[in-house]
């Protein structure tokens, strides 16, 4: 199996999100299995311009799209802030939603060109975005789900740590609960 594990958490010791995506690559890979690591904060990728974006060749976005293709499994360390995703995973995702390459547009709408992978999201969040009022304020699991679906990846998996800034007791919950989520997994 070859899996892609990107992180995107700013703060590299303290980050729940990179905690917990390394839990999962830990947890769902074998010994023979092929892991591409991506840190996307410390090996930034530059935002796209017009320049990048009507280039023909442009060899990072090549690279990683062929990192996206070759995965089976893609694991993403996503964390909230300000209600969506951190910029630098923001930046992956505009250079690998290409038209032409990871997704078509036809006469009955966008098709993803990108099938049978399975995606695992650790998701970090300071306050509670998954129930109640504050729900309508996520535009970060419910963005990755969006544009990977339209790249056709839609084996989604949301591994949440939310609440982990309201004070000691909720964060050890919070982390506890992702922990047995995590030991779930097959």
């Amino acid at each position: 199996m070859n899996i892609l594990h990107l992180d995107s958490g700013l703060f590299l010791e303290q980050s729940v999100s990179r905690k917990l995506s390394q839990q999962i690559v830990s947890r769902i890979t074998a010994e023979q299995d092929q892991v591409v690591y991506r840190d996307l904060v410390t090996d930034a990728i530059p935002h796209l311009d017009a320049e990048t974006l009507l280039a023909e060749q442009q060899p990072l976005t090549q690279t990683l799209l062929d990192e996206l293709f070759a995965a089976d499994v893609i694991v993403i360390g996503a964390p909230m802030y300000n209600f969506t995703i951190p910029t630098q995973l923001k930046a992956w995702l505009d250079r690998v939603l290409k038209a032409g390459v990871t997704f078509n547009y036809t006469e009955k709408g966008p098709v993803g060109l990108l099938q049978g992978k399975k995606v695992y999201i650790a998701s970090g969040r300071g306050g509670i975005y998954s129930t109640g009022d504050a729900a309508a304020m996520d535009h970060q699991e419910s963005y990755l789900r969006q544009a990977l679906g339209f790249i056709g990846i839609t084996d989604v998996q949301v591994i949440r740590a939310e609440g982990v800034n309201m004070g000691d007791e909720p964060r050890q919950q919070a982390l506890q609960a992702a922990d047995e989520a995590i030991a779930a997994l097959a």
